[in-house]
């Protein structure tokens, strides 16, 4: 349980890092609500949570297994319960009685059991259903900028359950992040562990541009959304950082950040294509043709989402340095975790 509460304080000191909030919402004009979430233990829900219970509402996280998630429940008002999102009649006797529902759930690849169409599109259809039944007005749906755009099978069905959203008859808002970082993310990460591993790194779409976003900062977004339904209602807000990088650029800082000596190496598009169909064959899918596919369209957004909700957003280059050095710190945890007592 420890564990979990040193990750909650981290999130926090996080949050104090760098440019404080634009606005502040006042406690006593905020109305407490009842809320449901799907997906709310994984990466953007570590971040989310804390920051939905420190606004008072009551929170029910839906999980696979509980018990792997109980340390979640030293949070105020937050309870996690067992139950399969996929099935509608469950959903709809957990909805009952909420204000809204949140759906975070989502996949950057497919497996053999999780397909884009099954988690993306038929969740999401599954969703709305259970919310209509369940007497639950309000969605609170996570997609991702250029959803429906370009050649991915991610993005289409991103896009796909957007649609599906847009036709329903509830309350609904729609968050289109960019590439999202922070502690125990897909990006510094993955990246920082790989660029250990070999003195050499092959870059397949090293020209790709995205803006990052601090997951701090989507987790305020949505915060603020909950907590002003006049403001969010039926609008889709795309929130992205304040700089644009390549690939390469962002590749290159977190070689820099680590203090790592190696080389980055950008692939042209043949041998990025051939990269990806390998790696996607090996155990954990570090990298694959469909996301391939989808770094050939630009995760850069033009309706700043962030700046419309008056959030004042964090900067890739301030907190680089802090999340590489946690990521050292977490390796070295494991190290000690697996070592025999």
């Amino acid at each position: 349980m420890s564990e979990h509460a040193d990750g909650f304080r981290s999130r926090q000191a996080l949050n104090r890092v760098g440019d404080r909030r634009a606005i502040k919402h006042n406690s006593a004009y905020m109305k407490t609500k009842t809320l449901v979430l799907l997906g709310a233990t994984g990466f953007v829900g570590r971040y989310l949570v804390p920051r939905l219970a420190a606004d008072g509402h009551r929170l029910t996280l839906l999980s696979r297994n509980r018990e792997q998630h109980r340390a979640l429940e030293v949070l105020p008002n937050v309870r996690v319960r067992s139950a399969s999102v996929h099935e509608r009649g469950v959903l709809t006797e957990h909805f009952r009685d909420a204000d809204a529902v949140i759906n975070l759930v989502g996949i950057l690849n497919e497996t053999r059991h999780q397909r884009f169409g099954d988690v993306h599109v038929a969740l999401t259809r599954t969703v709305i259903e259970a919310c209509g039944d369940g007497g639950v007005p309000r969605l609170h749906q996570m997609s991702s900028l250029k959803a429906g755009q370009g050649l991915s099978n991610y993005l289409k069905s991103r896009g796909e359950a957007e649609a599906i959203v847009k036709a329903s008859a509830l309350d609904w808002t729609l968050y289109q992040p960019s590439v999202i970082y922070g502690l125990g993310d897909g990006l510094i990460s993955r990246f920082h562990a790989l660029l250990r591993m070999a003195p050499v790194m092959p870059l397949a779409r090293p020209d790709a541009l995205m803006a990052p976003v601090f997951a701090g900062d989507v987790a305020e977004a949505i915060a603020r959304c909950v907590a002003d339904d006049t403001l969010s209602s039926r609008r889709t807000f795309e929130l992205y950082g304040p700089e644009t990088y390549t690939l390469e650029q962002i590749v290159r800082m977190i070689r820099d950040a680590a203090g790592l000596r190696r080389a980055v190496v950008g692939l042209p598009d043949t041998l990025g294509r051939l990269q990806a169909r390998v790696l996607g064959l090996l155990p954990g899918k570090p990298f694959t043709l469909d996301n391939f596919k989808s770094l050939r369209t630009a995760s850069v957004g033009k309706r700043d989402g962030l700046k419309e909700l008056g959030i004042k957003p964090h900067h890739f280059a301030t907190l680089l340095p802090i999340l590489v050095a946690d990521a050292g710190r977490q390796r070295q945890l494991d190290r000690m975790r697996r070592q025999p007592r």
